[in-house]
């Protein structure tokens, strides 16, 4: 719950917003690079709420239905503080799905294992390049949070593709 309240006290932290619009920004944005899968956004939400995090205040905008927007309230803030410098120093291990199959690649047949960790690799390159890509693009470089990510995220890819190439040498 820890890294979902992160989530939602930081996304309250940028600017006040309504249930949905927080549960579209989780799905577009953070789910990418968090791994952050929120089924419902209101119960975590109320739960928040009782805790004195966040104020909820009704809203309505010409014909449309009123609907509530939530926003921080300064315990609110001071938690975000809280779990936001306790994150940062947080360093669990990065979890690879391929670390799993290394444990247990000497049952695979050499040439078998080659080909699929050469076909991985040309996976990576393709999400390398597109983050490259996306890293140069304009548009990007307005958004520093996600530049942020994006590079960080391109650090590991590439580690990991070094890592396979060595690795197809030795098999």
């Amino acid at each position: 719950m820890i890294e979902q309240e992160l989530i939602l006290l930081g996304l309250l932290r940028q600017s006040p917003r309504h249930g949905y619009e927080i549960k579209l920004k989780v799905r577009e944005i953070l789910s990418l690079f968090a791994g952050v899968q929120l089924k419902s956004i209101y119960y975590p939400l109320r739960i928040l709420e009782e805790k004195g995090l966040l104020a909820k205040q009704a809203v309505k905008k010409s014909n449309r239905p009123e609907r509530f927007v939530y926003c921080l309230t300064d315990k609110g803030r001071h938690r975000f503080e809280i779990l936001l410098n306790k994150n940062l120093l947080d360093c669990k291990r990065p979890e690879f799905t391929l670390d799993l199959s290394l444990y247990f690649l000497n049952f695979m047949k050499p040439v078998l294992a080659r080909r699929r960790l050469k076909k991985r690799l040309e996976i990576l390159e393709k999400i390398s390049s597109g983050l490259v890509g996306m890293l140069n693009s304009k548009g990007l470089k307005d958004t520093l949070p996600l530049y942020r990510i994006m590079e960080h995220n391109l650090c590991l890819l590439e580690a990991e593709a070094s890592f396979l190439s060595n690795l197809l040498k030795k098999i």
